[in-house]
């Protein structure tokens, strides 16, 4: 775990207004007859004019500047020219930067025109869960009261977590300790300190918990085929308690 001083939370906070402005800009392009290649195309232009690079071209040798995943893809989605968005489906788009050496990193799952009640439920609620989990950041809490927080509030609604992805450790590197579960005990875990930054990202199932990778090596879909939804945020946890450093 590395803490990190204000100066380097001051950077950090560059990093993370750009990455939520694109996926703002991202959202608004998000329409049926639009590819995941269409988006993920803007992705890389627009970051460039900003002055950063895609966070996740390259990693781990991942093809695209977003991970999109649509429906029943839970995260890890690869763009292509192929997929095209129809009304009544949604989004995941996961997407970050490096700018001056530092991350940024945060998802949202996107509306496709109107969608059914179930699905708008299970969006908003895995939303809903990102924010009650970065409720529980501040100094002196539990690592796992995080999960804690977001595994009741989406099981009270009748739906389920993902075990398998989690969030983590953001700074120099896209992904540093410690993991942060979607799921635990209050109460368990190490102590947060002022001065970390970590990122919160539910993956949220319609059905059972259950994923599968798909044979190109990257796509997550839930084992069931249910829908899934996943949002994500990059937060500095401050003596006072939190920033998020990729709302905009």
């Amino acid at each position: 775990m590395q803490l990190k001083s204000k100066s380097e939370i001051d950077q950090m906070r560059k990093a993370g207004a750009i990455t939520g402005q694109i996926l703002l800009e991202l959202g608004e392009m998000v329409k049926p007859g639009v590819t995941t290649a269409d988006l993920d195309l803007f992705a890389q232009l627009r970051t460039k004019e900003l002055g950063a690079k895609p966070a996740f071209k390259g990693y781990n040798g991942f093809p695209g500047t977003l991970c999109v995943s649509v429906n029943e893809e839970v995260v890890h989605g690869i763009p292509s020219k192929k997929r095209i968005l129809n009304e009544g489906d949604i989004i995941g788009v996961d997407f970050g930067v490096i700018y001056d050496g530092w991350y940024g990193d945060s998802a949202k799952t996107f509306c496709v025109g109107k969608v059914s009640a179930e699905v708008d439920k299970l969006v908003k609620t895995t939303e809903k869960s990102l924010y009650l989990g970065i409720e529980q950041v501040k100094p002196g809490n539990h690592l796992f009261d995080i999960g804690f927080a977001i595994q009741n509030f989406v099981e009270s609604h009748g739906f389920s977590v993902v075990r398998e992805f989690v969030g983590h450790g953001i700074g120099r590197n896209l992904h540093e300790d410690p993991q942060i579960p979607n799921y635990g005990a209050k109460g368990k875990g190490m102590l947060l300190k002022a001065g970390m930054v970590i990122a919160i990202e539910p993956m949220i199932n319609a059905g059972k918990p259950e994923v599968k990778v798909l044979s190109d090596g990257w796509t997550a879909v839930t084992a069931d085929r249910k829908w899934s939804a996943h949002f994500e945020h990059t937060i500095a946890i401050t003596e006072q308690g939190y920033e998020i450093l990729t709302l905009v």
